[in-house]
């Protein structure tokens, strides 16, 4: 681990009506920038060539030598650059098969951002200043930066509620790997209780989405009476919409990361199941449910934090079968309904809840596979390409 980890801070800012257009602009030829280099490269692909950053650089250099793309010269050049780099690292990560192709971004759907490095921004005494602007931002400072933080990058954005943020990579010295602990703790997810903890601690489900579910159905009904277009009403009913959404997302994204530095803080092993969160959301009846618990982005904060923090994580195998398992005597039971949430052993009596047993079972199959060494353990597969996790069996064909 290195010595200091980069850490992005974000912070909202409110822009004046000067630096709301040129931001704007600067989006408007990110995102163009962005398409006409996708456009050479997927021409250039289908004739089984590929072009490289180098190339599409200086394609740039020769757009904006073109009247039609002249425009291009008036925003900051590094925006279009990154712009460029990221495609590039698109593309690599499509060659790695880590990622889909490339799509081309869309005016209303992409996100509205632009990337600044640091010869493109000034930052002194808590001021920045972006490049073609006079002024600095007036930026709230909800938290401060660390001490001593030069920013090395700075992103710019606009959300589709209308909202602005700036975010500063920075190095943290504040991050470090936290003294090693003996505790591990098995965590079950779940819809009644967003999660389940082997010490039989359960955390309750806030259920973000049903707080707001009347207040977004009536802004949504608002917004389907407007008149399809790009006209004024529409645009600020489509806003209170996200705005809502918006709310939303903030809540649970706040809960979710108290809760995960909470457990990275007292736990030195963490063990989850490996869901595919993906197929789950299929169930439409269930659907809502399981995109409000964001158990996908549960693992995501929890797997970084572990990183920084010098902890374990261990994803069991999806088909493990935690819940019909006696975490006491091991027996597995045949049957186990979804509406059954206590039930007790055959073999031994013990009387078990649901949720606490899937927890203590995943923790005694992570632990059974877990291996020296701190840091963030991907699943653990045989040769074979099976987990080494028990599995469900699987029906032979006849």
């Amino acid at each position: 681990m290195s010595p200091h980890v980069k850490r992005s801070f974000k912070y909202r800012f409110y822009p004046t009506d000067t630096q709301a257009a040129e931001l704007s602009r600067t989006f408007g030829c990110v995102r163009k920038v962005y398409n006409l280099a996708l456009a050479a490269r997927t021409e250039a692909w289908a004739r089984q060539e590929r072009v490289n950053y180098n190339q599409t650089s200086a394609m740039l250099t020769a757009w904006k030598k073109t009247g039609e793309l002249a425009y291009l010269n008036e925003v900051s050049s590094v925006p279009l650059q990154q712009a460029l780099r990221h495609l590039q690292n698109a593309f690599a990560n499509f060659f790695a098969k880590r990622a889909r192709y490339p799509r081309f971004k869309a005016k209303k759907k992409s996100r509205a951002s632009a990337e600044y490095t640091s010869s493109a921004f000034r930052f002194r005494d808590g001021r920045l200043t972006l490049a073609k602007m006079a002024d600095p931002l007036d930026i709230v400072w909800s938290r401060p930066l660390p001490e001593g933080a030069k920013p090395t990058t700075v992103t710019v954005s606009r959300d589709s509620a209308g909202r602005w943020f700036v975010c500063l990579l920075c190095e943290d010295p504040s991050v470090r790997p936290l003294a090693m602990t003996c505790t591990a703790v098995g965590i079950d997810v779940g819809l009644d209780h967003l999660f389940t903890l082997s010490t039989g601690e359960k955390i309750a489900n806030p259920r973000h989405e049903r707080r707001d579910r009347e207040r977004l159905a009536k802004a949504q009904r608002e917004l389907s009476r407007k008149a399809k277009g790009d006209g004024a009403n529409r645009q600020k009913a489509r806003q209170e919409v996200a705005k809502i959404h918006a709310r939303i997302a903030d809540r649970r994204r706040d809960v979710l990361h108290k809760l995960t530095t909470r457990l990275v803080r007292e736990n030195q092993t963490l063990v989850i199941e490996d869901l595919t969160v993906r197929s789950m959301v299929k169930n439409r009846s269930m659907s809502r449910a399981i995109s409000d618990a964001a158990w996908a982005q549960f693992r995501n904060l929890l797997e970084y934090k572990a990183t920084w923090y010098g902890r374990e994580v261990i994803a069991v195998d999806r088909f493990f079968p935690s819940s019909k398992l006696c975490s006491h005597c091991g027996t597995l039971q045949p049957e186990m309904p979804l509406g059954v949430r206590t039930w007790m052993c055959g073999s031994c009596g013990t009387v078990h809840d649901r949720d606490v047993n899937a927890a203590k079972n995943v923790l005694a199959a992570g632990l059974a596979v877990s291996v020296c060494g701190a840091g963030v353990r991907p699943q653990r597969r045989t040769p074979g390409g099976q987990s080494a996790v028990k599995q469900k069996p699987r029906r032979r064909e006849p």
